[in-house]
């Protein structure tokens, strides 16, 4: 058969037209499904090459009923997802899989159910299984292999990688008290999340074991704008708080922002502290001290369980990883200085709880 030049990607309209066979057997030919015969498929793969279609993850598809590509969906992309994104890319190094990195979320409209859509459009031909960051909704289990990494609802779905938040809300808590501050606000996250809700109350179970009554809770959601308008309105408070816990990086170097305007020295007039460790906690002025999320390694833990689920169809499972205190410049005593007198220029940092594959809920 002689082909036309084309110029251009091959479509799989292409495939079908040239093979004289419809979209739909073409679809069943690159999903391996039955009903078609043998000599059917001979056909379409000889059209398929002959296109120059064959390098496509379809074709690859087609030829081994398996694509070696790894999809991470993420609502869109930010500090916390490209981190857990390098997590998974350097798991992946030198492995058969390849990535596919997909931002869900960016589009207009609902953002809610974001990962369905996802998944509907790249499972089952393009993916072999997928790392799901923070999904909204419980993940079906018939399209692909599938890890949720920090997911709205927490621990629902099969296999679930998160870590442990009410932990870590304590520990950034109790960090404060022990520096001496009794008038201590938290910048709440967004209300939808379940890790949000873990870290609140490990704020609040830090101030009830230590006796402080009267905790400050201001609606944050993870938003520098949102977060903006609620420190200024806790900094306005005639019991102005000496300490803010943010529940994320984000908001906590926002909280620094509005408060330097403001003409308040950090952490001398207000200590902050906040939750993940993102890049930018340890080169922002003061450095912030915050709670690590191990958000590379819990990459790595995502895709390593992926992995075996889809090479060995190993079981799901739920792997916690653990949180650290990252203390820096951000703390102090109140009307105090950081610790050591001048705010220093690099974190000095507690020993870090096991990393790896961390501890199996």
């Amino acid at each position: 058969m002689t082909l036309p030049a084309r110029t251009g990607r091959a479509t799989i309209t292409d495939v079908a037209r040239e093979a004289g066979v419809s979209v739909a057997t073409v679809s069943k030919v690159i999903n391996g499904r039955d009903g078609v015969a043998q000599a059917t498929q001979e056909h379409v793969m000889r059209v398929v090459g002959e296109l120059g279609y064959a390098s496509s993850l379809v074709a690859t598809s087609m030829r081994r009923s398996r694509t070696h590509v790894i999809g991470v969906l993420v609502a869109e992309f930010e500090p916390f997802s490209l981190e857990l994104l390098r997590g998974v890319s350097e798991a992946l190094s030198g492995s058969e899989y390849d990535v596919l990195a997909y931002a869900g979320a960016v589009s207009s409209g609902s953002h809610h159910g974001w990962e369905a859509r996802s998944l509907s459009r790249l499972g089952g031909t393009l993916i072999d299984g997928a790392v799901v960051v923070t999904p909204t909704v419980t993940l079906p289990d018939n399209v692909v292999p599938l890890v949720a990494i920090d997911p709205h609802t927490g621990p629902t779905g099969p296999a679930v990688v998160d870590t442990d938040n009410l932990r870590g809300g304590k520990e950034a808590t109790d960090h404060l008290i022990g520096l001496g501050h009794t008038r201590i606000a938290h910048l709440r996250g967004r209300g939808d999340l379940q890790s949000a809700r873990l870290r609140e109350q490990g704020y609040r179970e830090a101030l009830a074991d230590a006796g402080i009554t009267g905790g400050i809770v201001e609606e944050g959601g993870y938003e520098p704008d949102e977060s903006a308008a609620a420190v200024g309105r806790m900094l306005d408070s005639p019991e102005r708080p000496t300490a803010i816990f943010a529940a994320n990086d984000i908001t906590a170097l926002e909280a620094i922002r509005v408060a330097t305007e403001r003409g308040l020295r950090v952490p001398e007039d207000l200590s902050v502290i906040g939750f993940d460790d993102i890049p930018a906690a340890s080169a922002a002025a003061p450095p912030l001290t915050t709670i690590r999320q191990p958000l590379v390694e819990m990459g790595r833990a995502a895709v390593d369980l992926l992995v075996r689920m889809i090479d060995e169809n190993a079981d799901p499972e739920h792997v916690r990883m653990p949180t650290a205190l990252v203390e820096r410049g951000s703390t102090a005593p109140p009307g105090g200085r950081a610790r050591g007198g001048r705010t220093p220029p690099t974190a000095r940092e507690r020993p870090e709880a096991p990393t790896g594959r961390g501890l199996r809920a």
